[in-house]
């Protein structure tokens, strides 16, 4: 009676904790990691919807397998061990079965890769560039470009002195990324020095940025608001400390956005002159 209690109040405290988390869960902005989560981040864009539906299928097969699998073991542990089969069967052939257990794996392997080259396909396809950017990566920060619109900024981590309140730790930024809701932003990954990552996981992108050599990736956000990555490869000792924001706005916003940014920056070549001057 005593350990049936016990087991009780644990289920009842880890639903507590799980409602906890769930609660908290809520009240955090979408594009960043939650307490307590053990699942992808909600996508943001079509390819990570895809790229969630994917992981769901494949995990609905590997569990089936799994299933199967130990209710074969289960049965031969059962039916043909020494006490309940004294004498074994002779057989070493079954022609049947040796076709099933050949044919069938074919046949799940391409219920997996069919949907595979689909979204790998819609991954590399990229739509004509409503944004084009252009993401650098360097020891320990981005700098971004924004080639049609004249716009260049470095994007650093804010240390934790300077956080205010609501800004997440090792993920908020001085100059952040912003793009249009609903428009295909295609980004361009090169970098200064060593192979950095550039890893946004509710955009469900993750390129690397190597040195010498430009690599593209695109995504299109249909939900507005921040979203978090970081980069992903071992670049360095302050590896973790160089973290991708990006803003999704309306469309107005972002025509706002681009005027202030332009608007700065002549503000400041026009300082530049006057001091030469």
């Amino acid at each position: 009676m005593g350990m049936l209690h016990r087991a009780l109040m644990g289920l009842v405290a880890l639903a507590s904790l799980s409602a906890s988390g769930s609660a908290l869960a809520e009240d955090l902005p979408l594009g960043q990691a939650h307490p307590w989560q053990i699942k992808f981040q909600e996508a943001a864009t079509p390819i990570m919807a895809q790229i969630t539906d994917f992981h769901n299928y494949v995990t609905a097969i590997i569990i089936a397998i799994t299933l199967f699998v130990l209710a074969l073991m289960i049965i031969v542990m059962v039916r043909f061990n020494e006490k309940s089969n004294p004498e074994p069967s002779r057989t070493s052939h079954n022609t049947l079965l040796e076709v099933a257990w050949t044919v069938i794996p074919i046949f799940i392997l391409v219920a997996i890769a069919i949907p595979s080259f689909r979204l790998l396909f819609a991954q590399y396809d990229f739509p004509k560039a409503d944004v084009s950017i252009t993401a650098t990566g360097a020891q320990w920060y981005w700098s971004y470009e924004y080639p049609d619109e004249d716009i260049a900024f470095d994007s650093i981590m804010v240390p934790d002195a300077n956080l205010k309140p609501g800004q997440p730790r090792l993920l908020t930024v001085d100059n952040e990324v912003v793009v249009p809701v609903g428009a295909n932003v295609v980004v361009g990954l090169k970098s200064n020095d060593v192979i950095h990552d550039w890893a946004v996981p509710s955009f469900g992108i993750k390129l690397d940025a190597v040195p010498g050599r430009l690599q593209q990736t695109w995504f299109r956000a249909e939900k507005e608001g921040w979203f978090y990555g970081q980069c992903s490869e071992l670049c360095g000792r302050n590896h973790a400390f160089m973290p991708i924001a990006i803003r999704v706005v309306s469309q107005e916003e972002y025509d706002a956005w681009v005027a202030s940014k332009k608007s700065a920056s002549i503000d400041t070549k026009g300082k530049v002159a006057s001091a030469r001057d």
